[in-house]
């Protein structure tokens, strides 16, 4: 069968870019999955509040998605270090954080959820901005602003965050909590005071996926319960902690299902994305750039 040259290359362009939004929204769940060990399945929720604060500001004040997003990631890391203090006083330091844990972010899942029905209601938002509705044509090949950039703020979100990492000693300090608190103590450092930063980073980073998010599409409160399964596959994918993995998992992800929703329907996507997810446990069970 001859595949025409311009569906193909649109099916992995449009992959790329789809996998800079999944990068986007995996990045805070590399932190708090990959780095802290906390398993904050209501990671999506925050998300999804990020989305609604951009549409509250580009509806009432005509901001940009993306502006507003950069404005509301103080409060948000505010927020993070509020959360997890609370995680951190009522299970972790009670040896609690497994199951109970776990309860405690579903809890967190479903209050947001529900507290942005009773607001919102259960109609999808979308923003306005001048990028939004626009494409750029190289010969056959779209490249839709909306998709841009997202994919652009993504690369420039993970750069970040990854130099951070590396070139700071909070950033490393992250790095080691998880797997050594004691020598974090020897060099004078608090492992609950690294968590806390390190959880609010994480949440931080939902404030600017939000923007992403509802830039790319309408929202709906519940939505961000299509994400999760998605989020956590690409964090084991590329390794827990890695930002590279999760950026190349993420972009694989990406040109999988675009590949899979044009030549075969959107119905198989997930079915061929997990069972990448089932084939890299399989066979690289450290993910393809965590530590064998």
């Amino acid at each position: 069968m001859d595949i025409p040259f311009d569906l193909l290359g649109n099916a992995l362009v449009s992959g790329l870019l789809l996998g800079g939004f999944y990068a986007a929204v995996t990045v805070g769940v590399s932190i708090s999955f990959g780095m802290l060990d906390i398993v904050n399945i209501a990671h999506p929720a925050f998300i999804i509040l990020g989305s609604y604060i951009a549409y509250i500001a580009n509806s009432t004040l005509g901001l940009d998605p993306i502006l507003a997003s950069i404005i509301a990631t103080p409060a948000f890391y505010l927020l993070g270090m509020a959360i997890y203090h609370v995680y951190d006083v009522s299970f972790e330091r009670r040896g609690d954080n497994g199951l109970r844990g776990l309860a405690f972010f579903f809890g967190i899942l479903f209050i947001t959820e529900v507290a942005l029905v009773l607001t919102f209601g259960v109609d999808y938002r979308l923003v306005e901005a001048p990028y939004i509705g626009i494409s750029i044509h190289l010969g056959p090949i779209d490249l839709p602003l909306r998709l841009l950039v997202p994919f652009l703020i993504s690369i420039v979100l993970m750069g970040g965050l990854h130099m951070y990492m590396g070139r700071t000693f909070l950033g490393r300090a992250i790095q080691a909590v998880a797997q050594d608190p004691m020598a974090l103590r020897l060099m004078a450092a608090n492992p609950s005071r690294i968590k806390r930063i390190a959880f609010g980073l994480s949440i931080a980073t939902a404030s600017i996926g939000g923007a992403i998010l509802i830039i790319i599409q309408p929202v709906e409160p519940s939505i961000g319960r299509d994400y999760i399964g998605r989020i956590f596959a690409i964090c084991v994918m590329g390794g827990l902690g890695s930002f590279a993995g999760s950026f190349i998992a993420a972009m694989a992800l990406g040109i999988m299902e675009s590949f899979t929703s044009t030549f075969f329907g959107p119905s198989w996507s997930p079915a061929v994305s997990f069972g990448f997810l089932l084939l890299t446990l399989a066979f690289r069970p450290s993910g393809l750039f965590g530590r064998a």
